[in-house]
């Protein structure tokens, strides 16, 4: 069946990011027919804001539950154990923000490793999607990651940064690329790599606010934009923005069981 509306599979629109104008952003979400968008969590504290901006469109936001790497410290522990409690709640469609990133600090790689597989736990137990983060780290995720598998874990590589290789075991193990503005920026690989994979695998998402698309780069993000990061796709792959729409939707409606 044909789809006529985007999905933002990765977008952090709540009060933490959107203090004054979380309405005006949803709205021209909904005006670019991106009727769908996931958020990720990062940390105990995102919850409420996360869960109240969920409450206030419930056809529209999606949750996620996790810790994101970059949060894991030495207390970890206790944060996973205060955000294990909501993935019961009947709108949680996915675990994560997790991952690894060793960009910024490498002091608690040990802690994220640890954290990373707790929730890749909670996502084969509860039979749940992830959105995996990986920034400077995709040898060690992979690593963690090819314990599991013979289980039947599934996700998104969130704003996909790897090579062709990472690209391949990534669909060859079930998981699809968050295709993001990135993909718009002069001289980026992720052109060459959906060349080569195709568009059967891809999931578009803005991680607003962060890495707003041209020609907006540098300013903050949000989900209006995503019909600019499927041009971008349909322009290097040759194909039409419908396709790219009805099978990046088809693909994360499918993954979340939206």
């Amino acid at each position: 069946m044909n789809k006529n509306y985007f999905i933002d599979s990765h977008a952090h629109l709540y009060r933490e990011y959107y203090p004054n104008d979380l309405y005006e952003v949803i709205r021209r979400a909904l005006e670019h027919r991106v009727e769908k968008i996931i958020l990720p969590c990062v940390s105990d504290e995102s919850v409420p804001d996360i869960f109240e901006a969920t409450s206030l469109f419930p056809k529209n936001l999606f949750p996620l539950i996790g810790l994101h790497p970059t949060d894991v410290n030495r207390n970890f522990k206790r944060q996973l154990t205060m955000l294990e409690k909501h993935l019961y709640d009947h709108s949680v469609v996915g675990i994560g923000e997790t991952g690894i990133d060793l960009y910024h600090d490498k002091t608690f790689y040990a802690e994220q490793v640890l954290a990373f597989e707790t929730q890749l736990n909670w996502a084969k137990d509860l039979n749940k999607p992830l959105s995996i983060h990986i920034r400077d780290g995709f040898n060690e995720t992979l690593s963690v990651l090819k314990k599991y598998k013979s289980t039947p874990l599934r996700g998104i590589l969130h704003c996909f940064s790897g090579g062709i290789q990472e690209a391949k075991w990534a669909i060859d193990n079930g998981f699809l690329l968050g295709i993001s503005g990135v993909i718009t920026f002069k001289k980026n690989k992720l052109q060459d790599i959906i060349k080569e994979t195709g568009i059967m695998a891809l999931a578009l998402e803005t991680d607003a606010p962060f890495l707003a698309p041209d020609p907006y780069r540098g300013k903050r993000n949000e989900s209006a934009y995503i019909p600019l990061i499927a041009e971008k796709i349909a322009a290097v792959l040759e194909i039409s923005v419908e396709e790219v729409l009805n099978i990046t939707t088809t693909n994360v409606e499918t993954l979340f069981n939206l």
